[in-house]
């Protein structure tokens, strides 16, 4: 069964002491504050740790441009059943140019009609990595239209 309410509430503004809110509005200036780094917000070190980590993938700094990116981080949260990360970023995938029928085709998988032969590739990768850790060697040819950076 899925839960309904998260098991570790995210913290309140009024939760957050001064160097927890200092902290995360370094990296949210303004805006909206999404439950995941509230919650993270509990543990500073790992919250440091996930931020900048997360913040680079989010990033200019991050070669994979932000609609692939998006594509990736999708069928990822897909596979792993994440409702939470999949809401998140159907979101930001649409920020980033994705279509309605593309947020589709990424629930049906990389054989879904519409995707170009590296953004199947890149599904595929999302499903050999998240079904068995492993990347095939078929898959990785497939990716070669990537830089090593951009296939990390």
């Amino acid at each position: 069964m899925r839960l309904v309410e998260a098991r570790i509430q995210p913290l309140s503004d009024a939760e957050l002491d001064a160097e927890q809110s200092a902290a995360i509005r370094k990296t949210f200036p303004v805006g909206t504050i999404y439950n995941v780094f509230r919650t993270l917000m509990r543990v500073p070190k790992a919250s440091k740790g996930f931020m900048a980590w997360g913040g680079y993938i989010l990033s200019k700094h991050n070669d994979l441009a932000p609609r692939e990116r998006e594509i990736v981080i999708l069928r990822t949260g897909f596979n792993w059943k994440s409702g939470y990360e999949w809401a998140q970023h159907v979101r930001i995938g649409k920020d980033a140019g994705l279509t309605d029928d593309e947020i589709k085709w990424i629930k049906q998988g990389p054989e879904a009609p519409g995707w170009s032969p590296l953004e199947s590739a890149m599904l595929r990768a999302v499903d050999e990595l998240t079904n068995d850790s492993f990347v095939t060697d078929a898959t990785w040819t497939a990716l070669s239209d990537l830089s090593d950076k951009q296939r990390m």
